[in-house]
């Protein structure tokens, strides 16, 4: 492990931060364990907080621009329902616009669940852009993360660990700053998480019935799969009295306020394929298929080598390997291949809090967190890709192990004295965290380029693909409507895809095609007589955007 300049001015951060806490806390903590206490108020103030520091960005990183193939299929759901329906009708030249993770028949819709465009669609809605609903997302798991701890652990540490949510997933974050999702879904898993303690303590109380349900519900729309392990940790935090749970009236309750989203889901699958019961992605699996990527072997034909119309017919020959056929030992090896992603959900101060958490483990609930956590990697295992927003419920759970470490370090006793360093040593770690939050978001506030190669785990928009900025600027300040027809080099790697659409792609105001050869698209010049046409050879450096001659 090389050190560089950035762990330097990191660590001298620390020391600064360290000593300030120092010579303040006297003031600084009694004022913030009464802060604490004011649930209302600390959950405002996170939702704000994040948002906030986000949008002061905006000079030097301004809106993230999608380039992802996962980000535009979540945006097509989001304008799909920002025109009030849920799939749209399939285009008659639907072959010019065949694309990644879009179903083109039997119509053009997104293949993912409704859930993270369904936020985007109200952001957009009300602010006029899809990202608001992104960072409405960030606002409200930091502060749905706070209101989950308080019914783990006291208002003051609650508190730190909401803000340590803010450090770790919020404007410096990759779910900030990308349309991939991951917020949602922490929320989902916040109000589940934050509902059955609550629950077990006053089960007649109907709000926090009702809450359970919203946040199984709400990841039901948004990680259809993993709600089942969802589900299972629910099941597993009653196990010991279950029979008698059963027995009361907020299991019924939750279950009515599934029902929405249930009902929406099946909605969406008849708009969609046709089918109540098939899902969207699951009808793109069977038109298109997916990778044998479960042992992380190799495509039978190189990318690179792949033109646009070989790469839609390379996608129609990939089959999907059942994982039941697999080995033990490519199961293992891909989930000791997956281990590394889950640092995403700590900085890495906080690692040296991680061990202490096991001391918590005499009680039930602590035993019940260390088993939720293995259950939803075991689970999320069998499927052939992982990100760390596929695990996104877990969020809170993980802010609460380190939390509860970092709590339990404090607690430490050796023989009959407590440890004074101890209670430091804790102090020090949360100033760690802060000092690192404080170095990069200072780095993007001041636009420190020098910085950015020292960068790992924060995802800002410095690294948007500024080929695809120009040429979407390019676009933008020319008059009237535009065709731009998409032509890739024989080297072309068909994962920088171009061609995506709006939902009413007549009605925009530039229309993306495939270049399908000169005799195939006259029939596109032909269905937009006027349309300014262009030919855009992404491949070149840079991009050459052309009027477009046969």
């Amino acid at each position: 492990m090389n050190w560089s300049g950035a762990d330097s001015i990191e660590l001298g951060l620390a020391v600064l931060l360290m000593a300030l806490a120092w010579t303040t806390r006297q003031y600084l903590e009694p004022w913030a364990r009464r802060l604490a206490e004011r649930t209302r108020l600390c959950m405002l103030a996170l939702f704000l907080l994040p948002i906030a520091l986000r949008l002061i960005l905006l000079p030097h990183h301004p809106v993230p621009t999608p380039q992802i193939y996962d980000e535009f299929a979540h945006l097509l759901v989001a304008d799909t329902l920002s025109h009030f329906r849920l799939a749209n009708p399939t285009h008659p030249l639907h072959q010019f616009f065949e694309t990644f993770f879009t179903l083109q028949e039997p119509t053009y819709s997104s293949i993912y669940p409704i859930g993270q465009g369904l936020v985007m669609a109200v952001g957009r809605g009300i602010f006029g852009t899809p990202w608001a609903g992104v960072l409405i997302a960030t606002g409200a798991l930091c502060s749905l993360c706070y209101w989950m701890l308080r019914a783990w652990t006291t208002p003051l540490w609650a508190l730190i660990g909401g803000i340590l949510t803010v450090i770790e997933f919020g404007p410096l974050s990759e779910w900030t700053n990308m349309y991939w999702g991951g917020g949602v879904a922490a929320c989902a898993g916040s109000l589940v998480f934050g509902s059955i303690p609550r629950l077990k303590k006053a089960p007649g109380h109907r709000r926090n019935a009702i809450l359970l349900g919203a946040g199984l519900g709400l990841h039901l729309l948004t990680r259809p799969y993993e709600s089942i392990f969802l589900l299972l940790a629910v099941v597993l935090y009653f196990a010991p009295s279950l029979i008698s749970t059963l027995r009361l009236s907020w299991p019924r309750i939750a279950a009515l306020a599934v029902l929405p989203a249930v009902t929406l889901i099946l909605l969406q699958n008849k708009q969609v394929t046709g089918s109540w019961t098939t899902l969207p992605y699951q009808l793109s699996q069977q038109q298109y298929g997916v990778p044998e990527s479960l042992t992380f072997q190799a495509p039978p034909v190189p990318h690179r080598q792949l033109t646009p119309q070989q790469a839609i017919e390379y996608r129609s020959q990939m089959s999907y390997r059942d994982p039941h056929g697999e080995s033990l030992r490519s199961y293992l090896l891909r989930l000791e291949y997956r281990v590394r992603y889950y640092r995403f959900f700590f900085l890495p101060a906080l690692y040296l809090a991680l061990p202490f958490f096991f001391l918590a483990l005499r009680e039930f609930r602590f035993q019940w967190v260390a088993a939720v956590l293995p259950l939803f990697a075991l689970g999320t295992n069998f499927y052939p890709f992982f990100y760390p927003h596929y695990t996104a419920a877990l969020t809170s759970l993980f802010v609460l192990v380190s939390v509860t470490g970092l709590r339990q370090l404090t607690r430490l006793r050796i023989s009959t004295a407590r440890l004074s360093t101890t209670r430091e040593a804790s102090w020090m770690i949360l100033a760690l965290c802060g000092a690192h939050f404080v170095l990069w978001y200072g780095v993007h506030l001041f636009e420190v380029q020098a910085m950015f190669p020292y960068e790992t785990w924060d995802v800002i928009n410095h690294t948007n693909p500024q080929r695809r900025i120009a040429v979407n600027q390019a676009l933008g300040e020319l008059p009237g409507k535009q065709l731009v027809i998409v032509h890739y080099s024989p080297r072309h790697i068909f994962q920088d895809e171009w061609v995506y659409n709006a939902a009413d792609i007549d009605g925009a105001k530039v229309v993306w095609a495939r270049d399908l050869g000169a005799e195939q698209n006259q029939d596109l010049l032909k269905y937009y007589p006027d349309r300014t046409v262009w030919l855009l050879e992404p491949d070149e450096q840079p991009p050459s955007l052309e009027p477009y001659s046969p």
